[in-house]
């Protein structure tokens, strides 16, 4: 597994988390575990072998 995106906005992690997975990705996330979404950075991870295609992705949407 292979960190594409490290954030604290819950909503754009989700939003490209939805997006990744609509183009077939299998994708992860890893939380630091707070009850409060946002207060540490989540993790998006993706297999290896799809990190390029996912970072693509992320970098066209938010573009």
């Amino acid at each position: 597994m292979i960190e594409v995106l490290k954030t604290g906005d819950p909503v754009r992690l989700h939003f490209l988390k939805s997006l990744l997975e609509a183009a077939d990705i299998q994708v992860f996330v890893f939380e630091g575990g707070s009850p409060w979404p946002g207060a540490f950075p989540a993790r998006l991870m993706v297999p290896e072998a799809e990190a390029d295609m996912a970072r693509r992705l992320i970098a066209e949407a938010e573009a």
